[in-house]
């Protein structure tokens, strides 16, 4: 009987070990997706690297944990919300491993009408949600004794496991991204946030308004521009590199005669009624662009004037804009993603 109990304990003590690694992953992949899909700028820890290893780390552990949830499902004093839930969160798991590690070949863009970056993201979120569940039905709490020699060796092991499953498939049937993930093309797409449609403005009705000072299309084109080269990096999944012409705010803002003193930022906004709002210091990073690749700017790409901001998401490259004004908001008091 002894013998009997101490299997049983050790059992579960296995199975609550990977319960906790499980959970930790997951959160881990979260945080790192999070991160590598709102920094726009390059940092010492490859944080895609670290996403992709957490989430092979998952498929990793799951022939263990396929042992674990089948001895439980034949618990019959297991509830049937239970079971499904942790079903639901298995399904989803995979569903948002498949569609990352399918989005990282760069063969398939879309399912449907929906990105596979809209998927993925979806699938991710809709996994932690499942994931707080289980745990606030099934609560499984860290103890001293998960932290021994044995169990930080398998956890070493797995991690070493997850990075070199990592580095053979970016050798192998992954394709060439940038540091975000993001898939590189040779030409944009046509993207928008949320419900945000591609707006045809009138050229010749359109007016930017820069303060109290209100610019016509002519009196835009002829402050002082610049071309440059700036990477434009979309958080449905691509990147493509392009020239731009345009001229920075701080410039812009300086000829029209608007006075920044006292003020915190500088709020642009759309002809949709999106805005997203930049710090005084950062101004002199950010252009109103009215040309792409020596030309002006297409529809879907925000003619007849946008943002471009590099070393920023797609998301804060507004288009088709209209106003830009200093405002009191401190730049960080927004959301790190827009909410509409």
């Amino acid at each position: 009987m002894a013998v009997r109990r101490s299997g049983r304990w050790a059992t579960r003590q296995g199975g609550r070990r990977v319960d906790l690694a499980l959970g930790g992953l997951v959160l881990l992949a979260g945080l790192t997706g999070v991160a590598a899909n709102t920094i726009g700028v390059n940092w010492p820890i490859d944080l895609i690297q670290v996403h992709a290893a957490a989430a092979l780390a998952v498929l990793l552990l799951a022939p263990w944990k396929v042992v674990i949830a089948r001895r439980g499902l034949r618990r019959p004093l297991r509830g049937r919300s239970v079971k499904a839930l942790s079903l639901t969160f298995a399904g989803l798991v995979l569903l948002t491993v498949a569609t990352g590690l399918i989005h990282s070949t760069g063969h398939l863009e879309r399912l449907g009408p929906l990105t596979l970056m809209q998927i993925h993201v979806g699938a991710a979120v809709a996994a932690l949600v499942a994931l707080a569940g289980h745990f606030a039905t099934h609560a499984v709490r860290p103890r001293r004794a998960d932290a021994d020699r044995r169990a930080v060796l398998r956890l070493a092991g797995l991690g070493a496991g997850a990075a070199a499953v990592t580095a053979l498939w970016d050798t192998g049937p992954a394709t060439a991204r940038r540091f975000t993930g993001s898939v590189p093309r040779d030409r944009p797409l046509v993207t928008s946030w949320f419900n945000d449609g591609v707006r045809d403005v009138d050229p010749g009705a359109w007016r930017l308004r820069a303060g109290t000072a209100v610019l016509d299309l002519a009196a835009v084109l002829n402050l002082p521009h610049e071309r440059f080269t700036a990477v434009l990096d979309c958080t449905s999944g691509w990147c493509s590199e392009q020239e731009w012409d345009g001229v920075r705010l701080s410039v812009l803002l300086a000829t029209a005669g608007v006075p920044l003193d006292g003020r915190r930022s500088v709020e642009v906004r759309s002809v949709t009624g999106y805005a997203r709002w930049f710090g005084v210091p950062a101004l002199d990073r950010v252009w109103l662009v009215t040309g792409m690749g020596g030309r002006a700017l297409p529809p879907g790409h925000g003619y007849p004037a946008r943002i471009v901001a590099p070393g920023r998401r797609g998301f804060w490259w507004v288009k088709w804009v209209s106003e830009i004004r200093p405002s009191d908001r401190p730049a960080w008091a927004q959301s790190v993603f827009p909410l509409s």
